[in-house]
């Protein structure tokens, strides 16, 4: 037999992980890189937890893509 292929076959964007948590829990945005860690964990968004440097990376890019969009508008 042959063994299954995974769907995904790489892990998860930390950065699309964060931007998706923001999007469905906005009251996430205000949350510091250790307490997201332990959200995105308990959520199942990554197998394993994060470094909390590659978080506060995704939250800096997250948070710079929404004022660029609200200064658009």
């Amino acid at each position: 037999m042959l063994a299954p292929t995974p769907i995904v076959l790489e892990p998860p964007c930390m950065l699309a992980a964060v931007r998706e948590l923001y999007s469905r829990r906005p009251e996430a945005r205000y949350l510091e890189p250790w307490e997201l860690q332990h959200v995105l964990f308990s959520l199942g968004y990554p197998d394993d937890l994060a470094d909390e440097a590659e978080i506060d990376a995704a939250i800096e890019v997250a948070r710079s893509d929404r004022t660029s969009d609200e200064g658009a508008a």
